[in-house]
C-alpha cells in the first residue's frame, strides 16, 4: 500500500487500541520518511488531529520529528509498543483475590486480568464495550459483574482497587474513558487505591500534554459528550507502566519522547 493511502487508512481508524493505531501509523510514516521526507511534518500533524486522545500517536510523531533518523525512530517506537510488558507488571502487582473496578474495555488491563483468575472484576459499561468485556471474561470462568454507567461511583465504594487505563497521560493527570473520573474521585474519598495504567507511549512531556488537553478543550464539544476525560494526578495512588509499579509523580513524569513544537499547531 502507498504510504499516503496507508496514512489515510490509519487516520480514519476509530475505536482501536491506541498502541495498535500507533504501530500502523509507524509503518506508514517510516515509508514516508524514506520516500517523501518533506511530507512527514504535515502527515504527523494530520494523524494527531485525527487521534487527539491517543497518546502513542503523539509520542510516535514527536520521536520521528525530532530524532535525526526518522525512519529508525519509527521502527524503534513500533518495537517498543509491541514489546510492552505493562500488562505483565500489572498482573503481578494485583492483590490476591481482590475486587477491582475497570471501565469499558481497557486493552492493557484486560490482558493483565486474563492472567489472574482469582480477581473479581466489576466492569463498568461504556458504549457497550463493558458488556462485551464482561461476557468474554465470564466465558473464561472469571468472576465478573457488569455495572451500568450510572454505577461507576458506587462500584468504587465496594471495590478493593480502581484501575484506570490511560489513553494519554502527563504530569497533571491521565486521559481515560468517561466514568473514570467519577470512579477515581469516589475511590480516593473512600481511601480505595486508584491505579493508573500507562503503557508504552502513553506518558507525554508537559508541553505535549498541555497541547493535547488544549486541543480537546478547543474542540467545541461539551465535556460530557467527549469520549475521554481527565483524571487529575491527585486522585491517583500509583502508576503501573512499562517499568512496573511506581509512585504517581514519577510515573506521570516518565515521558520517553521529546516535546516536538511541530505538533503544537492544530493540523489543517
Amino acid at each position: 500500500m502507498h504510504p499516503i493511502e496507508h496514512l489515510r487508512y490509519v487516520a480514519r481508524a476509530t475505536g482501536a487500541d491506541p498502541a495498535v493505531v500507533a504501530c500502523e501509523a509507524a509503518a506508514a510514516l517510516v515509508q514516508m520518511a524514506a520516500s517523501q521526507p518533506a511530507g512527514l511534518v504535515p502527515a504527523c500533524r494530520r494523524l494527531v488531529d485525527r487521534h487527539v486522545e491517543a497518546g502513542p500517536v503523539w509520542w510516535l510523531s514527536a520521536r520521528m520529528l525530532r530524532e535525526e533518523d526518522p525512519a529508525a525512530a519509527g521502527r524503534r517506537a513500533a518495537e517498543e509498543l509491541e514489546e510492552d510488558r505493562t500488562s505483565v507488571h500489572l498482573a503481578d502487582a494485583l492483590p490476591d483475590s481482590a475486587t477491582v473496578v475497570v471501565i469499558g474495555w481497557p486493552d492493557v488491563v484486560t490482558d493483565a486480568l486474563r492472567r489472574r483468575g482469582d480477581v473479581e472484576v466489576l466492569v463498568v459499561d461504556w458504549r457497550g464495550e463493558g458488556a462485551h468485556l464482561a461476557r468474554r471474561l465470564a466465558e473464561r470462568d472469571h468472576e465478573v459483574q457488569l455495572v451500568p454507567e450510572s454505577g461507576a461511583a458506587t462500584a468504587a465504594v465496594v471495590a478493593d482497587l480502581v484501575i484506570v487505563e490511560a489513553c494519554a497521560a502527563g504530569p497533571a493527570g491521565v486521559l481515560a474513558v468517561p466514568g473514570s473520573l467519577a470512579a477515581a474521585a469516589v475511590a480516593c474519598h473512600q481511601q480505595v487505591p486508584v491505579w493508573a495504567v500507562t503503557a508504552v507511549g502513553r506518558v507525554l512531556p508537559v508541553q505535549l500534554w498541555d497541547a493535547l488537553v488544549s486541543r480537546l478543550d478547543g474542540s467545541g464539544e461539551e465535556p460530557w459528550y467527549r469520549s475521554a476525560e481527565v483524571v487529575p494526578a491527585a486522585l491517583v495512588s500509583q502508576v503501573v507502566g512499562p517499568g512496573g509499579v511506581v509512585e504517581t509523580a514519577e510515573g506521570l513524569a516518565a515521558a520517553t519522547c521529546p516535546a516536538a513544537p511541530e505538533l503544537f499547531r492544530v493540523a489543517g
